[in-house]
């Protein structure tokens, strides 16, 4: 058995265990397999064994992965999420290519993203980003002002708000890497309390996933864990 589908059974074997202890169903959770930096063959290996739905940081690193793919596998039919910042003056290709965008954290983001969204395809799914920890070196909107956000995406056409996204500070301390899940999920319910129909929460990586799923996760974005130290330079 490969490295990478040995790796892809223990993480969701992880998953099941965790969310069982938690009295959660596992099928409320998906796992993203965080594929940047990682050649297309890894993504085919993990796909043969299973999964579905990949992640990538990268613009163009991802549209020409998803296009590698599709060219030498049209039979796989796979989900891909964009994850990393979203530049404004890099929206075409992301609209045009991918089915979740996770860090939208501006109106004008969401708006780009609806009207450069081809004719004939569904909404673009996202998630609001937010900036759970305070990080001024991090993206995303600050708690307060996700209501106005959510409120100001919802009008575009061709977005389709699903939830909220956040990369929490890095915490050693287990008590306390539940804290930022806790409060995004605070957030979320916000939402559905103001009549937003959101269902994702999108939260929790390699070292920090078990506590966002006992917090409510519904999509953990597992990378190193499933396809090694990433490489950089090949990028």
């Amino acid at each position: 058995m490969s490295s990478i589908i040995d790796s892809l059974k223990r993480v969701q074997q992880q998953i099941v265990q965790t969310a069982v202890q938690c009295e959660r169903n596992p099928d409320s959770i998906q796992l993203l397999a965080v594929s940047k930096t990682k050649p297309v063959n890894a993504v085919i290996e993990a796909a043969d064994a299973g999964q579905r739905a990949f992640g990538e940081n990268y613009g163009q690193e991802g549209v020409e992965k998803i296009r590698a793919v599709r060219s030498l596998r049209p039979d796989l039919k796979l989900e891909w999420h964009f994850i990393g910042p979203v530049q404004s003056n890099k929206t075409r290709p992301i609209a045009e290519n991918f089915d979740w965008v996770h860090a939208v954290d501006r109106e004008r983001i969401a708006k780009r993203l609806s009207d450069q969204r081809p004719e004939g395809m569904k909404p673009i799914n996202i998630c609001l980003q937010v900036n759970i920890s305070g990080e001024a070196s991090k993206s995303g909107v600050a708690p307060e002002e996700v209501l106005s956000l959510a409120k100001a995406v919802s009008e575009y056409p061709n977005v389709k708000l699903r939830g909220l996204m956040a990369i929490p500070e890095p915490e050693m301390d287990p008590v306390k890497q539940h804290e930022p899940f806790k409060a995004m999920k605070a957030l979320f319910n916000l939402l559905k309390e103001n009549g937003f129909g959101v269902d994702t929460l999108s939260m929790g990586m390699s070292a920090d996933m078990v506590p966002a799923i006992q917090e409510g996760a519904t999509i953990v974005r597992i990378g190193t864990a499933i396809f090694g130290v990433r490489d950089y330079a090949n990028r």
